[in-house]
């Protein structure tokens, strides 16, 4: 069977993208300048930019070169008129992954987080029609991450945080998201109505896969069901009925492999089912999800499988792997008014506790 197009013949912008409210929940964002940390605590973890003569704004990590990256990624008013183009309105920014350093020091790590958080909520304040925000916290310290989350929804205005598939601590200590040293953080997060988004990093087996870019192939989509597990299997979801998690990237592996992971659960609950004895397709209606998933067929899985209530518009702004029209996958599909409000805007401001007079 031919392979569909994906969004090739589209326009920019067609008239019914146009007319309605979108809300772009995956949306990245960083300040041209961060503090060095790497400098002041001699520590070339700590991602570091540079920007060079002739224009170009690296980021550096380890000492080696990490990627590249280009004014829209800090330049509000930039990304407000890139976005236009293709008649959406309004980003829910988060940090780049990179900068989560949960292998650093608590208070070293919090001195970062807590730029980052400034810097988004000031973005937010000046522009409040087109940007809503999604902070960071340094979750190898859950203390101080409640602390920080409440910092961000109580003071600096934002609607939750963006958090790693799993924690890689300080002192070599590793944690995936059922470790029941997160569980305060997670509580919190419900009792203050905190929006979260679980976003892929350090991804599992990158040592052994450098080619190919086989990590972000291969790994972040691996890493989001490794996420989405631990939340289930782990009776997360369960304690926690009014958690708000948002899956990154559609999901990643775990919606087009739920058939196994149900299978699993139900040949040798000894083995699986250990920590919650209900069936992990139930969390389905739990999660929510991006509909960033860079295939049109697999998009319309995501709807049949999840539900048009549990998804909305996320793009992955503005790196390459993500959706280069935004909202081009969602108007493509074949679905009346209501649902493509859905996907566009309610699901997002169901998610972020927003009232759609925010964006008016």
């Amino acid at each position: 069977m031919p392979r569909r197009p994906l969004f090739a013949s589209l326009p920019v912008n067609p008239p019914r993208m146009a007319a309605m409210l979108k809300i772009d929940i995956h949306a990245h964002y960083l300040p041209r300048d961060w503090p060095d940390l790497a400098k002041k605590y001699g520590d070339d973890r700590f991602p570091v930019i540079h920007h060079t003569d002739d224009g170009r704004h690296r980021i550096y990590k380890d000492g080696r070169f990490f990627r590249e990256i280009w004014s829209k990624t800090w330049d509000a008013q930039e990304r407000i008129d890139d976005y236009a183009r293709f008649g959406v309105q309004v980003q829910v920014i988060s940090t780049v992954p990179v900068m989560f350093s949960y292998w650093a020091r608590p208070n070293q790590a919090l001195e970062l987080h807590a730029a980052l958080n400034d810097h988004m909520a000031e973005t937010c304040r000046a522009h409040p029609r087109h940007y809503a925000g999604i902070g960071t916290v340094p979750l190898q310290s859950p203390r101080l991450a409640v602390q920080e989350l409440e910092r961000c929804i109580d003071q600096l205005g934002l609607q939750g945080v963006q958090i790693g598939s799993h924690i890689n601590g300080a002192n070599g200590q590793h944690w995936n998201l059922d470790a029941l040293e997160l569980f305060p953080f997670f509580e919190a997060a419900a009792e203050l109505g905190a929006a979260i988004l679980v976003h892929p990093w350090d991804m599992m087996g990158a040592e052994s896969m450098p080619k190919y870019w086989l990590p972000w192939l291969v790994g972040m989509p691996a890493e989001q069901a490794r996420a989405a597990c631990s939340l289930i299997f782990g009776g997360v979801l369960e304690r926690l009925p009014k958690l708000k998690v948002c899956l990154a990237h559609g999901g990643g592996a775990f919606p087009y492999t739920i058939g196994r992971i149900e299978h699993g659960f139900n040949m040798r609950p000894d083995l699986v089912a250990t920590d919650n004895p209900r069936n992990p397709r139930e969390y389905l209606e739990r999660f929510y999800f991006d509909s960033w998933v860079a295939d049109q067929r697999a998009l319309e899985y995501l709807l049949d499988t999840c539900g048009v209530d549990r998804i909305m518009l996320g793009t992955d702004y503005p790196f390459p792997l993500g959706e280069q029209q935004p909202g081009a996958g969602i108007e493509a599909l074949d679905l009346d008014d209501a649902g493509r409000a859905r996907l566009y805007h309610g699901t997002a401001l169901e998610w972020l506790g927003l009232p759609e007079s925010r964006f008016a």
